[in-house]
């Protein structure tokens, strides 16, 4: 074999092993990545909040009209097969969790023609944007340098970024984020003594 063969060899062969790590610890990783710089924090929450995205039906959806929530944005795709089994979970706590104010949106790397029988069919109940391979940019933005599906990103109900988890993560992994948030954030009423008689 030639010293340029084995060179092209060990070069596939460290691609490949490089490709599998990735996919493995986006696949089996489930907990938050260590927490975002103050700056990508701050570009990341930028960049996905001043986004706007078409829904299903083509509308253009300003992602943030659901600032004041705590919102979970879920990169995926309909090919992507650790996004399919999260979305079960999803659902529920949306179900769940909904009238508290949490919101999640799915932003699909994906075409719409793909994305929507997939989101009909699994009866996907927060709002789903169609973002094609564009919207990677956000995810890149807020710390998903890797480019890994799925990708999901949690807001404070100030629109700061919380945490970021990078491949499936499992719903009780999700509520211990995502609680204390939905508890902590509400806006308290102000109280005022009032003066005695």
């Amino acid at each position: 074999m030639s010293k340029l063969s084995q060179i092209i060899l060990f070069c596939a062969a460290a691609v490949v092993a490089m490709s599998a790590g990735v996919w493995l610890r986006a696949y089996f990783m489930d907990g938050p990545q260590p927490p975002l710089s103050e700056e990508m924090n701050k570009q990341g929450a930028e960049a996905i909040l001043s986004a706007n995205l078409p829904d299903l039906d083509g509308v253009s959806q300003p992602i943030a009209q659901w600032k004041g929530d705590v919102i979970v944005a879920n990169f995926w795709a309909t090919w992507c097969t650790p996004c399919r089994e999260e979305i079960p979970e999803f659902i529920e706590m949306q179900q769940q969790y909904g009238d508290q104010g949490l919101t999640f949106i799915g932003i699909a790397v994906d075409q719409l023609e793909k994305v929507l029988p997939y989101s009909k069919e699994l009866g996907i109940n927060y709002p789903v944007l169609v973002g094609g391979l564009n919207a990677m940019s956000f995810a890149e933005a807020a710390g998903n340098e890797m480019s890994v599906l799925p990708y999901t990103i949690v807001f404070d109900r100030q629109g700061k970024i919380s945490d970021t988890f990078l491949g499936r993560v499992h719903q009780k992994t999700l509520e211990k984020s995502v609680m204390p948030l939905l508890h902590s954030d509400r806006a308290e009423p102000e109280r005022t003594e009032q003066p005695s008689l």
